[in-house]
């Protein structure tokens, strides 16, 4: 190109050019000292690069965000074994079990914590693989385009890098050993299993960091004394998360017999058996509530393995209040506890700020909103404005002030399938404002004093509740080949027999009392019923 355009220019100024003569037509070129332009080849090509370096740029951060969160499973004991089928539809492996109790899973799981881990893997591993699957399908479904799922995930590994750093050892190994036996994993490529299973491990956390956390809508309460039948202490809850029907068609009893612990019992899914719903053999028994205030973490212990540590070293309430108190927590939430003794205590937690504990006896109600020092905090007056905290209050303290002295197992139900607003005004079936909201994962009534739970079957409230002796599950000597009888079980709700449960479910399963929506405990009429609220 430069003696080309250096032969052009010479003959342009009628001097001889260097060089042989050109044997065609003078090459036309840029004056003398013009900048050329680049062919179009080169600027395509220069385009190319470009994209290819903006296509390149998000692939090269998410494989180096990949390798730079990446959280590693500590050394653990190999366990080895198979579960094998016993007597009466048994799964046993070892010293554990697991049984279809109705359409409740009922499970022991005992050892060290590799043990526990692998049974929990094995015995549990095709249910682990249908809920793992039910919430990735959910995921695609709300946030349809991938790359923007990878973006939500890495964020969500940047934002959570160290989200095991709070958890106790045993705890680490446990849930290690668990993905192990989780083979083969359909979704390693999501996440490799131990670092997806303590995100599972954590879910209860990651949920109520969230603004609109699908958490805030429990509702619960304690009858102590006179209150109930024979003096008996009861803790009665309605634990309701919005996830979608696998929760509450796949909900389990855990029976957990830990090495050098106070066995527990706790109520939630396979794959998890921290406890957000639970008694220990020694009577003490808790439910978790989501709440707002101080400012989330992303690093710490999850709730579930607090409450986990309380029913393996608790015996009654105030050792489990100290216990909480030493604990710095992720995220706000309450909890409230009963012994059978009697004592009922509602503590306030929140990042940063010190324990509240509420004392109570007699009738003790408890939603989603903070009383004590914490109820000035902003998040808390959202919660209390925009959702339905004040709503269910208001109808739980009437149906509490209504009940007579001596309440039966029975009555405690009654109150926790309440589907009409403060005064008894009627609401659409699956409006939020209600007690039973048709949003409950499970429902459960612990006394404490019998050592005895009643867990909902479902569909959310709808079914049975059954009864499970733990005074007899957690004794060590417990055989369950030798226990093939049905649970005894409180009858369904009369809303499956009318056709009313079958018709709103034909309507779409609507839930009005949407936040920010009518929340304030406003009642609906009758000519609503059934309508889907905006």
């Amino acid at each position: 190109m430069t003696a080309r355009a250096g032969s052009s220019a010479g003959a342009a100024s009628g001097s001889p050019a260097p060089g042989p003569p050109a044997s065609g037509p003078p090459a036309s070129g840029p004056p003398p000292g013009a900048l050329r332009r680049p062919s179009r080849h080169a600027r395509h090509r220069r385009k190319l690069v470009a994209a290819a370096a903006l296509l390149a740029a998000p692939v090269l951060a998410h494989l180096g965000i990949g390798a730079a969160t990446r959280i590693e499973p500590p050394p653990i004991r190999a366990v080895a074994g198979e579960p094998a089928a016993g007597p009466a539809g048994l799964r046993v492996l070892g010293p554990a079990y697991a049984r279809r109790r109705g359409r409740i899973l009922e499970a022991r799981l005992a050892g060290s914590p590799e043990e526990i881990g692998h049974q929990h893997g094995r015995l549990f591993y095709p249910e682990m693989v249908q809920n793992e699957g039910t919430l990735h399908e959910q995921f695609r479904r709300y946030v349809p385009v991938a790359p923007l799922r990878w973006l939500l995930m890495d964020l969500s590994r940047l934002q959570f890098r160290g989200v095991d750093e709070g958890m106790s050892d045993g705890v680490r190994r446990e849930i290690a050993a668990q993905a192990r036996a989780f083979s083969p994993d359909p979704f390693d490529g999501v996440l490799p299993t131990y670092h997806r299973f303590i995100f599972l491990q954590s879910l209860y956390d990651i949920a109520l960091s969230f603004e609109h956390s699908p958490l805030i809508g429990c509702t619960s309460f304690a009858l102590t004394g006179a209150a109930s039948a024979g003096g008996h202490a009861v803790l009665a809850r309605n634990f309701d998360f919005e996830a979608g029907p696998l929760f509450d068609e796949g909900k389990a009893v855990f029976l957990v017999h830990e090495q050098g612990k106070i066995p527990y019992a706790s109520v939630s899914w396979p794959g998890l058996i921290g406890a957000v719903t639970a008694m220990n053999a020694a009577g003490l028994a808790l439910v978790v509530h989501g709440g707002r205030a101080g400012e989330p973490r992303a690093a710490g212990e999850p709730v579930v393995h607090t409450m986990r540590d309380v029913l393996g070293r608790a015996r009654g309430v105030d050792e489990a209040l100290a216990i909480l108190e030493a604990r710095a927590p992720m995220v706000s939430h309450l909890v409230m506890l009963v012994d059978a003794a009697g004592e009922v205590a509602i503590a306030e937690r929140a990042p940063g700020a010190p324990l509240h504990a509420r004392r109570g006896r007699g009738k003790v109600p408890l939603t989603n909103h903070f009383e004590g020092p914490l109820a000035g905090d902003p998040r808390n007056q959202r919660v209390e404005a925009e959702t339905s905290t004040h709503a269910r209050r208001r109808r739980l303290d009437e149906r509490l002030a209504a009940l007579p002295d001596g309440a039966t197992v029975e009555a405690a139900v009654d109150v926790l399938r309440d589907r009409r607003g403060p005064g008894g005004a009627p609401l659409p079936l699956g409006d939020r404002r209600a007690i039973d909201a048709l949003i409950a994962t499970h429902a459960v009534v612990m006394d404490a004093t019998a050592r005895v739970l009643w867990v909902s079957e479902g569909p959310h409230l709808a079914g049975r509740f059954l009864r499970f002796d733990l005074a007899q599950l957690l004794a060590p000597t417990f055989d369950p080949a030798l226990d093939p009888a049905e649970p005894e079980a409180l009858p369904e709700d009369p809303l499956l027999t009318s056709g009313d449960y079958a018709a709103w479910e034909r309507a779409g399963s609507p839930h009005a009392g949407e936040l920010g929506s009518n929340a304030s405990g406003s009642s609906v009429g009758d000519g609503e019923r059934g309508r889907d609220a905006p």
